[in-house]
This record gives structure tokens, sequence and C-alpha cells, in this order.
């Protein structure tokens, strides 16, 4: 009975630091706070047409579709869809495409595909919940990185001495540790002006590239390999992480409005 004791004890501990070591994505927290950001500048016929499509699931409950379907080897087709990477000296429109695709023409199918009258209901619905992730994805820094790390996954560090990567600390490690839900994340978000969102849905979405990849090089610089990251970084960074996710809620909630 002691030995059987021991064992569940040692389960409760072993199998929370197991699932949050291997994520890999920005994270599911990260993607609602994004959907529930743009819900809240969504215009009223865009809010209805995303209502209906999505058969009234909200933005931040679709937001994970495209992390959940990369588990079905049909829809393989996506997965470089996720990210892109560049050389640190170039902008996106003077790098090498990937042939396979990337976030920017990832994006731009999606939008083709939601703004064509002759497509199905089902497929705006799918394109448009890969859109949302999609939008999330290109603010999140470490998914406009350098291939040779293959985005800060081969950049190893320490979060509070268990072993990490630079990449998994900014989609995931830095929210969790915050430890509030995405509804929390998203009530919190800086109050801004209406000069202040236009300001930052204006550009082209390759703008947006390139803004989130001067923001990355910073990112690079912040840590040096096996460091051991903990209060100091979040507190320096965690901010950083917050204007991103409201960013993209804003400019996602964009995209939406002029596709509706």
């Amino acid at each position: 009975m002691k030995s059987l004791y021991i064992f569940f004890i040692a389960i409760l501990f072993v199998i929370p630091v197991k699932s949050h070591a291997t994520a890999d994505f920005w994270g599911q927290t990260g993607h609602r706070v994004v959907g529930k950001i743009a819900d809240d500048y969504l215009c009223g016929k865009a809010k209805r047409e995303v209502k209906r499509l999505l058969k009234r699931k909200s933005l931040a409950f679709v937001s994970t579709f495209a992390d959940e379907i990369k588990s079905d080897k049909r829809y393989n087709e996506f997965y470089t869809w996720h990210y892109i990477n560049m050389p640190h000296d170039v902008n996106y429109e003077d790098s090498k495409i990937n042939p396979k695709g990337d976030l920017v023409t990832g994006i731009e199918y999606c939008k083709k595909i939601i703004s064509d009258d002759t497509s199905s209901d089902d497929d705006k619905a799918f394109y448009l919940k890969l859109l949302i992730h999609l939008i999330g994805d290109l603010h999140q820094p470490m998914h406009v990185a350098l291939q040779e790390d293959k985005g800060g996954n081969d950049f190893k560090v320490q979060w509070f001495y268990e072993d990490s990567n630079l990449h998994r600390v900014w989609d995931s490690e830095m929210i969790d540790s915050f430890d509030m839900s995405y509804n929390e994340l998203a009530e919190n978000a800086d109050v801004l002006s209406k000069k202040q969102v236009k300001s930052i849905q204006e550009g082209s979405l390759i703008d947006w590239v390139n803004e989130t990849y001067q923001l990355t090089k910073k990112v690079y610089a912040s840590a040096k390999p096996d460091e051991n990251l903990r209060y100091r970084y979040s507190y320096d960074n965690f901010k950083t992480v917050r204007s991103q996710l409201q960013i993209a809620g804003i400019r996602l909630a964009k995209v939406l409005n002029e596709l509706f």
C-alpha cells in the first residue's frame, strides 16, 4: 500500500512537468489571448459572419486548431505555414521563400479561400481557423527566425533549472509561469487609444513580418546558450510577450474586418 501511494505521488509531479516540457508552439493560452482580444475589435458584420462560419465557436476556441491537426498526417502540407526562416541581414522580400510555403504564403492562401464566393462554407471555416492561428504565430518572434537553429528550438537554455530552448520559453513558458488564464490576460491588456489601435493596424502583411523580425534579433541577443533563465528574464521580457499578443489580436481583427 505504501509503495502504491508513493507511485501516485510521483505521477502527480511527473506528468505536469513532462507535458509542459514538450510544448513547442505559441502555447494554447497565447493563441486564445489573441483570439479573445480580436473579438473586441471586430465590426458587427465580421462578427456575425465569423460566428456563422465557426458555428458559434469563439475565436479563442478555434485558435489552436492549426496545432491540433499537426498530429494528422493528412494535414502535413500546412506544417511549414507556421513559421518563416530568414538570415539576420535581410528582410522578408529579399529572402529565399520556402517552396513548401511559409507564414506569409499560408496567410495569403487562407484569405484567398475565405474571400472566394465559390468556396464552400466548410472550406471557408477550415481556412478561417488556420488564419486565426497563423496571425498569432506571425507575432511570436521565434516563428520568424533562423533556419540553422530551427527557430530557436536548437538554442538550448534552461528555464528555472529545467532543460528548455529559446523557442519554447517565448512560446509558452513565460506565459505559463505567469499563471493567468487567457481570459485574465486578455482582460488585462493595455488600454489603447483609437489612434494607437489605428497605428498598430497600419502596414502590409510583409511590414508586420519585418517588424516581428526586428524583435526576433533582440530575442536572440537576450540569452546565451545554456543560460539558466528565471525571474529576471521574465521580468525583462514578459511585457513584450503581452504586447505581441495584443498587437496580434488587433491585427487579426483588421484582417477579418477586411475579409467580411
